[in-house]
């Protein structure tokens, strides 16, 4: 396999950032949630206006899209911001499928992770995951993240029956 690179996002990548989540959307949920459900989320959140504001868009509250990239070619995602001045979140984080497994994941989780601690003084991370999401739910928790609660996940309606489940650890 050839060397990954973990690096922020450029701009130029909105397009593909675009593209592989909307892949993962369909990987991760097909089974979950309806097809017009996922299609409204990937056209809300995902799509390619949306994303390259996000990359170049970076605050406290938003740190922008950093990935996992080999050969000129995205295989993973990650973002997210601070909850408060010590707690930091990871909004969006994402594999692509033909990649899971191999570590990939957990080194742009580990570099996002320092991000968090030592650009914005973290102390705690949190990620909502989808319930029911059998590729999520094992990876936080072989990181550390303990399961807090549920709640209805951020932009849904009680009609999606989207449940996040809240996880968090200390970093």
């Amino acid at each position: 396999m050839s060397e990954i690179l973990v690096r922020f996002a450029r701009q130029d990548e909105a397009k593909a950032i675009s593209h592989l989540l909307s892949k993962c959307q369909w990987f991760t949920y097909r089974t979950l949630y309806s097809d017009a459900y996922i299609e409204r989320l990937i056209s809300k959140y995902y799509n390619v206006e949306r994303i390259e504001r996000e990359i170049t868009t970076i605050d406290k509250s938003w740190h922008g899209y950093f990935v996992a990239e080999m050969d000129g070619n995205l295989l993973g995602v990650i973002g997210g911001g601070m909850r408060d001045e010590s707690d930091g979140e990871i909004y969006v984080f994402y594999m692509d499928p033909d990649y899971r497994g191999m570590g990939i994941g957990t080194r742009l989780l580990a570099f996002y992770t320092k991000i968090q601690k030592f650009t914005y003084g973290a102390h705690r991370q949190w990620v909502s995951v989808a319930k029911g999401n059998q590729y999520g739910i094992p990876f936080y928790e072989s990181k550390g993240f303990s399961f807090k609660g549920e709640e209805i996940a951020y932009g849904s309606t009680t009609e999606d029956q989207d449940i996040s489940l809240i996880y968090s650890r200390q970093i």
